[in-house]
């Protein structure tokens, strides 16, 4: 069981945050000519070079995590990436009713937040400690992670 607690569970987890990179490098390079009239379309100079730099950091940063070599630097990296993207062509809020279920921008509005939640699971490999053993976590389903804060009692304060 510490095998699937320790390897298996974090692997898993680690496979399940970044699987959908590589296959979104694979894409803009397969698709070369939409992936850069969308690198075209935000505010950033030479849409080109960052095309290529985007697609390297998709292909590599994942293998980094998932294999464990530099992957809290991997994990940051990626985790910038998502964040720009978010920011730089996502940009919900220039769209006139971007709530409204035809509004123009309704799509980019996920599209933010869904980088930012994988900005969020990313900055978790960056700062992760140890992992809980999964049968910890199914014995104390609602207990706080070992990131809480502990405790205070009176006597403490």
């Amino acid at each position: 069981m510490m095998w699937f607690d320790l390897v298996a569970l974090p692997l898993l987890a680690k496979v399940c945050l970044v699987f959908m990179f590589p296959l979104s490098a694979y894409d803009k390079v397969a698709h070369w000519d939409e992936a850069m009239g969308q690198a075209r379309s935000g505010p950033l100079p030479f849409p080109a070079l960052l095309l290529v730099l985007g697609i390297l950091v998709e292909a590599v940063t994942p293998v980094l995590i998932v294999v464990g070599v530099f992957d809290r630097a991997a994990a940051f990296v990626l985790a910038g990436f998502c964040a720009v993207t978010a920011l730089m062509y996502h940009p919900f809020w220039r769209f006139p009713g971007f709530w409204s279920k035809d509004g123009e921008g309704r799509s980019h509005v996920w599209d933010f937040f869904k980088n930012f939640g994988l900005v969020g699971g990313l900055l978790l490999v960056v700062v992760g400690g140890a992992y809980a053993p999964a049968s910890q976590v199914v014995a104390h389903p609602l207990s706080s992670g070992p990131q809480a804060a502990p405790a205070v009692s009176a006597a403490d304060r």
